[in-house]
C-alpha cells in the first residue's frame, strides 16, 4: 500500500487507513511509538497498560489497607470493576 506525505500546517502528515489501523490494534486518537529504522519508520500502537485491584493491593507494604471514608458512596471516575459489578453499581441496586 502506498501512502502519500501532505502538508498539514508547519508539518507533515501522512493518513492511514483504518483497516491499517485496524491490523495493528490502533484506533482514532491511540498514540504510536515511532521508530526511525534502517528501513524507513516502524510505527507500534503504545498499549496501555491494564492492572488488576488485586494485583496493586498485593503489592502494598504492611497488613493494613487504607481506608476513605465514604468511598462507597463516590462516582465512578473512570472504568472500575468492583466484584464484578461496574463501581457506578457498587452493590445499590438501581431501582
Amino acid at each position: 500500500m502506498r501512502l502519500s506525505i501532505q502538508k498539514w500546517g508547519n508539518s507533515a502528515s501522512v493518513r492511514l487507513p483504518v483497516v491499517l489501523l485496524e491490523q495493528i490494534g490502533a484506533e482514532i486518537g491511540s498514540t504510536l511509538d515511532v521508530t526511525v529504522t534502517q528501513e524507513g519508520l516502524l510505527l507500534k500502537p503504545k498499549r496501555r497498560p491494564s492492572y488488576k485491584l488485586e494485583d496493586l493491593l498485593a503489592e502494598m507494604q504492611g497488613s493494613e489497607l487504607p481506608r476513605v471514608e465514604g468511598w462507597d458512596e463516590m462516582p465512578a471516575q473512570g472504568k472500575e470493576i468492583v466484584d464484578g459489578l461496574h463501581a457506578g453499581t457498587r452493590g445499590h441496586s438501581s431501582s
